[in-house]
């Protein structure tokens, strides 16, 4: 019986919340447990994965077979790393301008993608609100947004998981001619205009289209993303899981899933400063023991709601994460 195999989308609302070297090391995680991973750039326009995976950006990719510049067959992209069992698919290569890809271009990489065999595909997105982003995170049954404690970096985390739900609704909605308009007001929200909710909009539609309203019940029953926390400094920042849980079901009507937490390690920059991948050339910290148990919830956790996850994850979170006082005191040493 062939092998399931699960694509595990993973976005961040911003850049430089280490989007790409969470891809890198969870592959990695997932390979040294004996599953056939492969890691695919999909940030093009920016594809950088391969220095993570200790790589030269010499390979053909993504952006040569959707230009036709190479004619290969899909498993003929994948370029085997220094870890057993994991597989690369480049992302842009050296080919310019593929940030914006075309609708049918799109259609390839879902095609591409479904010919792939492992038993983890990761998909390493751009980051923001694009259109192709946001359908390509809906590739899977679930992904990973990646952020860190900043508010900037939260905001954005909303904007992205916010414009995940509206698009999924305005693409099951549209071909209903009658909703046309009411999509279209849902775009033109003003900064004077209250506080948008999806709970809302479909109390709303509920009254002249039932069954508009059921689906978008089924939507956010479906959109369940998935949070790693990046460069955490101190169990302080645990208490935004709990509130982000309230958040999003208040505003979006979708529950969320708090995976993995990931401690801010100087090392890790330092580290950073030449092709390598840290997982494996690094060294051994509480780093790569959360990056190491990211790989344990994934085999064995993945395919279920994480419920009372914000918990779960905060209690793991004090025994990796310095305290505010020990922060202080590291501070006043240095």
């Amino acid at each position: 019986m062939a092998e399931t195999t699960t694509i595990i989308p993973i976005a961040g609302g911003k850049g430089g919340v280490g989007k790409s070297f969470v891809t890198a090391n969870l592959a990695v995680a997932l390979a040294r447990r004996g599953h056939r991973t492969i890691a695919v750039d999909l940030d093009l326009g920016n594809s950088n994965l391969h220095t993570l995976l200790g790589l030269q950006n010499r390979y053909p990719g993504v952006g040569e077979y959707l230009r036709g510049t190479i004619k290969c067959a899909p498993t003929e992209l994948i370029v085997e790393t220094s870890v057993p069992g994991l597989g690369f698919i480049p992302g842009d290569g050296r080919m310019p301008f593929m940030a914006n890809i075309t609708y049918n271009q799109k259609l390839a990489i879902f095609r591409l993608l479904k010919t792939v065999p492992a038993r983890y595909i990761l998909l390493d997105l751009s980051a923001g609100t694009a259109y192709n982003t946001l359908d390509l995170f809906q590739l899977g049954k679930s992904g990973i947004v990646v952020t860190t404690p900043e508010y900037p970096a939260l905001m954005s985390t909303l904007v992205f998981a916010k414009n995940l739900v509206l698009r999924a609704i305005d693409q099951q909605l549209r071909r209903s001619e009658k909703l046309k308009d009411r999509l279209n007001e849902m775009y033109k929200q003003s900064v004077k205009d209250p506080v948008f909710t999806v709970e809302k909009f479909r109390r709303d539609l509920a009254e002249e289209d039932p069954d508009a309203a059921a689906a978008i019940d089924g939507i956010c029953r479906r959109i369940r993303p998935r949070f790693v926390y990046n460069m955490v400094e101190s169990i302080n920042d645990t208490e935004l899981f709990s509130n982000i849980d309230r958040t999003f079901a208040e505003v979006l009507s979708i529950h969320c899933d708090h995976l993995g937490v990931i401690p801010y390690d100087k090392r890790v920059r330092q580290f950073l400063k030449q092709p390598g991948i840290f997982l494996v050339n690094g060294p051994k910290s509480p780093t790569t023991e959360t990056i190491d148990r990211l790989g344990h919830r994934v085999v064995h956790l993945w395919d279920r709601p994480l419920e009372g996850s914000a918990e779960v994850l905060a209690e793991y979170a004090r025994k990796v994460l310095p305290s505010e006082d020990q922060q202080q005191r590291v501070k006043a040493k240095a």
